[in-house]
């Protein structure tokens, strides 16, 4: 369950003290929206750990409990605090109960990046269990029944497609691509359909083919016959995974790919921020 499902199931039991990260100067344990829900007894969320946290998590539970405490402190990150960060951290204290939980729901959901994970073998489903936490809307789709497991990872859309490529027009704008299907036929139709899309929308900011070396050379080959011409194929990422991750176990593989997503997120264009926002605001049904 993510953080915020369990501050909101916490909320209808007892109030909680709200702390955010409203703004930071200089290094930081935390970015700017960071929170954490301290209760009287437990606690959701992190604005960094170290010692910072320990003495909001005072300075909460005295609101908690009744005394009166300024809404907004700031916090030097320096030898006063036993931390060496050097920076400084001004946070928000914000009492909330049950009936702020819409409002909370609005205001906390993470912006989600749309991937779209083509395969439910062996990496996929590793895959799958460690991107589900992270800041990704995730659509699997497969072309056989009775791969994706019952239940699926919380907030993954499992979808079946037969032929398998005819999933990729119908993908959010926006989305990254990961391939990775039982058969290496259905892998080259779905690399052409998405290059076919990118000539049409240029809307797919990472295409991604698991594979070797040698694999992706017979591919190239086979979509230069089929008329993709080598500037379509340079949006095509092969092998994927963070270089110099050598195992091939399926988590070790999908550690490595999604390390490569989240570098490719600091790249993400205005436009494609803004898509994210859309869909933390609206995501998808899962």
């Amino acid at each position: 369950m993510t953080d915020l499902l369990l501050l909101l199931e916490g909320l209808k039991a007892a109030p909680a003290c709200l702390v955010t990260v409203e703004s930071t100067q200089g290094s930081a344990p935390r970015e700017v929206g960071a929170w954490m829900a301290v209760f009287a007894n437990s606690l959701v969320g992190t604005i960094g750990g170290g010692h910072i946290e320990h003495q909001a998590i005072a300075q909460a539970r005295l609101r908690l409990s009744g005394l009166a405490g300024a809404p907004r402190q700031r916090c030097a990150l320096g030898p006063a605090l036993g931390q060496c960060c050097g920076g400084v951290m001004h946070l928000g204290f914000e009492l909330v109960g049950a009936q702020h939980a819409q409002s909370l729901q609005q205001r906390l959901a993470p912006a989600l990046y749309p991937v779209a994970l083509f395969g439910g073998g062996h990496v996929g489903h590793a895959l799958a269990r460690v991107l589900a936490p992270l800041p990704f809307a995730l659509t699997w789709i497969d072309s056989r029944d009775g791969v994706f497991p019952d239940p699926a990872p919380e907030g993954v859309r499992c979808e079946h497609s037969e032929p398998v490529q005819l999933a990729v027009p119908r993908l959010a704008p926006g989305s990254r691509v990961l391939i990775m299907s039982f058969s290496h036929a259905e892998d080259l139709d779905v690399v052409a359909a998405c290059l076919r899309r990118q000539r049409e929308q240029g809307d797919l900011p990472f295409i991604g083919l698991i594979g070797s070396k040698t694999k992706w050379a017979t591919f190239a080959n086979r979509l230069q016959g089929r008329g993709f011409m080598p500037h379509d194929l340079a949006q095509v990422t092969c092998p994927i995974g963070v270089p110099g991750i050598h195992g091939k176990a399926p988590e070790v593989i999908a550690v490595a790919v999604a390390a490569q997503l989240l570098q490719t997120l600091y790249a993400a264009p205005a436009l494609e921020k803004l898509q994210a926002s859309v869909t933390a605001m609206h995501p998808h049904p899962g």
